[in-house]
């Protein structure tokens, strides 16, 4: 069991069509894409029976945290599959992960069957799990292309396409009722740096139009499932969760 630990800061942008073509050309002279290409990243999100974890998230409090399984490229039993604390404070994104087979990892979470070898994270990971007792589960999915800078490879940027949820989900599976989370075209581009964004890429985006936007992919997800009406979503967490996200709505100017 491998273990990992990321402290970086992360800014969103929700873009256009027409912005993520015209950005890609232009970062074409600074960055490159990563050996995978374009990928799919499927991920379950864990939360209470009155998704406590996103609503308290969606207060924008100064320190926040997440529980989320993934997994890269094809979801198969063997899958290398990544058990992540996903912690935000101050504006600083800190992840501390372990890595496991997928059949490992769900008989954790789901039936509870320990993992065979322990570590720090994990036991911090137990914790989450005890302290909040999650029952809720959410699948989030999306078609990935990622970049390095050239000159500083910890410069990563990210395009998401195509970002699809689907509620009460046991694995990361992709299953066939999914609903779409952005709008068709759209892109949900993440910076990620470990210190200040350099000039050339402010400059970027200034030119082009493109301003952060507060987007969480989970949380948007739960609006999108509420607006397709399902009734096992709690009417406590339907007003919470619309009221935490109608600021969101707006910066990322989302279009159904």
């Amino acid at each position: 069991m491998a273990e990992g630990i990321f402290k970086r800061l992360e800014i969103k942008y929700l873009l256009s069509e027409d912005q993520y073509i015209k950005l890609r050309k232009r970062l074409a002279h600074y960055m490159q894409d990563d050996e995978y290409g374009l990928s799919t990243i499927s991920s379950i999100y864990y939360d209470t029976d009155n998704y406590d974890v996103i609503r308290t998230s969606l207060e924008k409090p100064e320190y926040k945290e997440k529980l989320r399984l993934r997994v890269y490229g094809e979801v198969r039993p063997d899958s290398t599959a990544f058990l992540e604390l996903k912690k935000k404070y101050d504006g600083v994104v800190y992840k501390r992960r372990i890595t496991l087979k997928l059949n490992e990892a769900l008989n954790y979470l789901n039936n509870g069957i320990y993992p065979s070898k322990d570590s720090q994270i994990l036991r911090e990971i137990d914790y989450f799990i005890k302290y909040y007792r999650p029952t809720k589960k959410t699948y989030i999915a999306y078609d990935r292309i990622a970049m390095y800078g050239l000159k500083d490879p910890d410069l990563r940027i990210t395009f998401d396409k195509e970002i699809r949820a689907s509620f009460d989900k046991e694995t990361p599976e992709d299953p066939n009722d999914t609903k779409p989370v952005i709008a068709k075209g759209e892109r949900l581009m993440e910076i990620k740096a470990q210190g200040a964004m350099p000039l050339w890429l402010v400059n970027m985006l200034s030119e082009l139009k493109i301003y952060p936007s507060s987007f969480s992919k989970y949380g948007m997800a739960c609006k999108t499932y509420l607006d397709y009406g399902k009734k096992s979503v709690s009417l406590n967490v339907k007003s919470a969760v619309a009221d935490g996200l109608h600021t969101v709505k707006e910066k990322a100017q989302y279009v159904r």
